[in-house]
């Protein structure tokens, strides 16, 4: 009887471990998800969905986004540089893990507002993220990741794009 309570307890002791690892796995995401390689993947399959080349990591416009990341680390609003020379997405999160590919999702979900045929935005809707993800011409891309540390965001994620895209009276592609 002795051999079967120790063969129960090292069962039981295995489970509790394998419990403890997968819920550590489940509950507390991979930093890995914000590496360049995630931000151009996102860009870059949104942007062969209509026929545009791909995006390359710039680190010099990557260490742009990342400057303005970090003076915006305070409030996380959403508030565009000023006098940038890039083009610039920038998204926000309440959630506790916010992902690059979760911003970039954020931006590319509004192509459903986009109108190619028109060149413009459903009336009373955003598509100027989107189409910045897809202009043809902005090529190099960087893009930065900070914790906030006040006010009601955790997350504040920025994008900058190299030249930047939205110009007046071109399409994206």
């Amino acid at each position: 009887m002795a051999a079967l309570h120790k063969t129960s307890s090292s069962v039981l002791s295995l489970l509790v471990c394998f419990t403890i690892i997968v819920l550590a796995l489940e509950f507390h995401p991979s930093r890995a998800q914000n590496s360049p390689q995630d931000y151009l993947d996102a860009h870059n399959s949104a942007r062969s969905e209509v026929g545009v080349g791909p995006m390359v990591w710039n680190d010099t416009v990557a260490a742009y986004a990342e400057s303005y990341a970090n003076q915006r680390s305070a409030d996380c609003a959403l508030i565009h540089s000023s006098n940038s020379p890039y083009g610039e997405n920038l998204a926000v999160s309440d959630a506790d893990e916010f992902t690059a590919v979760e911003a970039v999702n954020l931006w590319v979900e509004e192509k459903a507002y986009y109108d190619y045929g028109s060149n413009s935005c459903a009336q009373g809707k955003v598509c100027g993220h989107y189409t910045q993800v897809v202009w043809r011409n902005s090529v190099r891309l960087g893009c930065a990741r900070v914790q906030c540390s006040a006010g009601e965001w955790k997350w504040f994620i920025i994008c900058s794009y190299d030249p930047a895209g939205n110009v007046s009276g071109q399409r994206p592609y």
